[in-house]
């Protein structure tokens, strides 16, 4: 890797969780130029502007949770034990696999009016979260786990939305109560669809 190309990274590695815990509007040049110790011409070397830099933020954000996620359900061989890999991986909001909680979640909620190119960052995630969930339950149904019943396209739509409300709901009251009861419906339900 080349030194400019060296630097560009660090500088995303440097902004993201602040952009993830802070949000794009509230993160300011001069909180990147702290957390890097670069000099504003030093990071417009880089980046032109605060939108690109909070681009290629989003983009790290998201591929750190992704990674996390397919290491967390690869160590798994069936559907069902991939399924509750996954649903555990959420499981505590309070300690998020990401600092600063759910990319998703946080740059979701300030894009969804704000910012066409990270609203559909974000919304291409979710699609495919949702493919990778549909797929799980596809190959357990192929594979004699689940029932032939079970709509794959819908399962994977609540799983999805309820760990991300339980995650919404566990960040702002400040407890896992609320996901702890998703994890174990998530999982009844699964136990429920299997054979």
């Amino acid at each position: 890797m080349a030194k400019g190309e060296e630097t560009r990274q660090f500088i995303i590695e440097k902004a993201a969780p602040i952009f993830n815990t802070k949000g794009i509007a509230a993160t300011s040049m001069s909180d990147i130029m702290e957390a890097t110790k670069l000099s504003k011409g030093s990071m417009y070397v880089h980046f032109e502007n605060k939108e690109v830099l909070a681009c290629a933020a989003v983009d790290h954000n998201i591929k750190m949770l992704n990674t996390k996620i397919q290491t967390a359900i690869s160590k798994y061989k069936t559907s069902k034990e991939q399924l509750f890999a996954y649903i555990d991986f959420f499981s505590n909001p309070l300690q998020p696999p990401v600092f600063g909680g759910c990319p998703l979640l946080n740059f979701g909620t300030e894009a969804d009016d704000t910012n066409p190119i990270v609203k559909e960052k974000v919304n291409t995630v979710i699609r495919s979260g949702q493919v990778l969930l549909s797929g799980l339950v596809e190959k357990g149904i192929a594979n004699g786990e689940f029932k032939t019943d079970l709509k794959p396209g819908d399962f994977a739509t609540v799983m999805f939305a309820m760990l991300e409300g339980g995650h919404l709901m566990s960040r702002m009251s400040g407890n896992n109560d609320k996901m702890e009861i998703i994890v174990k419906t998530l999982k009844n339900l699964i136990d429920q669809n299997s054979i």
